[in-house]
């Protein structure tokens, strides 16, 4: 006998879901079966409105998500094609694998629709309506604006009063992560007209400038702030023979002084520490001084990791033998 999960075969590729309008008017599923099997204790659940997962047990983070496009996606229309619906903003980042992304306590979703369709939100679904629609990807499964957009409807959805550093991180690490080019994120948050934000202009600052972290949003915080000439951010050193040497967090080249900012977080393990200890050497052995603080440290006590600085930024005799290539560094202020 086949079962009416079988006759649903667009759940296989929606992860377990299917809309009303799919299981009724494609898989000719009544709506009576719905109900039955949707009643407390039966097979299926109702995730959203119209929106159900044909299986028992909690759904996962993924299924929560792709529930929340089904719900926002037109109808008729295929709704993994991304052409009506599109996940957006935190619960797209987090997808990514974006720390700091989702918020405490959890939101709803951001999903995208075309304006001006409206649409009803829901405890889990928050509509966005846009006239900018964004070209899409899948990610697990489920259709998201590209990163570059997420993390400026991320930024849009930041309530006045959240604590900045939750901006400049998530940003930063969508950057660092590869996700995108600080300057197309610096293009996105304009046309989103976003930078009139200080929180959301800072930190978009910081990543043109080459900045990459809150640790080093906070080290140039205090360098902005002190008498010593301003470094390049997560340049890369090369050798005179063109082999790749390293790439700091602040350097100087003039002075051949870098800055490392080593988070425990990143390096907890033998190998990590290992790597970091070996990195140092590599830089040391070209004559380049090393000043390593923690992120406590930049925040904490600013002024000795400044003293260690003001020390080693002195005039020295012989030069360091690294090369800085790739790297620009851009004037203030920025326009936008």
């Amino acid at each position: 006998m086949i079962t009416p999960k079988e006759r649903v075969p667009v759940a296989r590729r929606q992860l377990g879901l299917a809309t009303r309008h799919q299981l009724t008017t494609v898989a000719g599923i009544p709506d009576t079966t719905i109900t039955s099997r949707t009643r407390p204790g039966g097979p299926w659940q109702r995730l959203q409105p119209r929106v159900y997962l044909l299986q028992t047990g909690l759904p996962d983070h993924r299924q929560r998500a792709l529930a929340a496009v089904l719900y926002a996606a037109e109808p008729t229309a295929d709704p993994l094609s991304g052409d009506t619906a599109a996940l957006t903003g935190a619960a797209a980042l987090s997808l990514l694998g974006i720390r700091d992304a989702a918020p405490t306590p959890p939101a709803p979703a951001d999903v995208l629709i075309r304006a001006p369709r409206r649409l009803t939100g829901t405890p889990d679904v928050r509509p966005a309506p846009t006239s900018r629609w964004p070209r899409t990807i899948t990610v697990a499964g489920v259709p998201s604006a590209r990163p570059v957009r997420a993390a400026a409807d991320f930024a849009a959805r930041a309530e006045p009063g959240a604590p900045p550093d939750r901006i400049r991180s998530v940003l930063a690490q969508v950057v660092q992560a590869g996700w995108c080019h600080p300057h197309d994120l610096h293009a996105e948050l304009r046309a989103s007209r976003l930078l009139s934000r200080p929180a959301v202009r800072e930190a978009a600052a910081e990543l043109l400038a080459g900045v990459r972290s809150v640790a080093e949003g906070r080290a140039r915080d205090a360098l902005t702030a002190s008498d010593l000439p301003a470094p390049l951010w997560n340049a890369r050193l090369y050798t005179p023979d063109g082999a790749f040497l390293a790439s700091p967090d602040a350097y100087w080249p003039d002075e051949g002084v870098a800055l490392e900012v080593d988070s425990a977080e990143y390096h907890y393990t033998r190998d990590a520490w290992h790597a970091t200890l070996r990195r140092r050497l590599r830089l040391e052995a070209h004559g380049i001084l090393v000043v390593s603080a923690t992120p406590s440290m930049i925040r904490d006590t600013p002024k000795e990791v400044l003293a260690a600085l003001r020390t080693l930024t002195t005039p020295r005799p012989t030069p360091p033998t690294a090369q800085a290539r790739g790297h620009q560094q851009l004037p203030l202020p920025f326009a936008y």
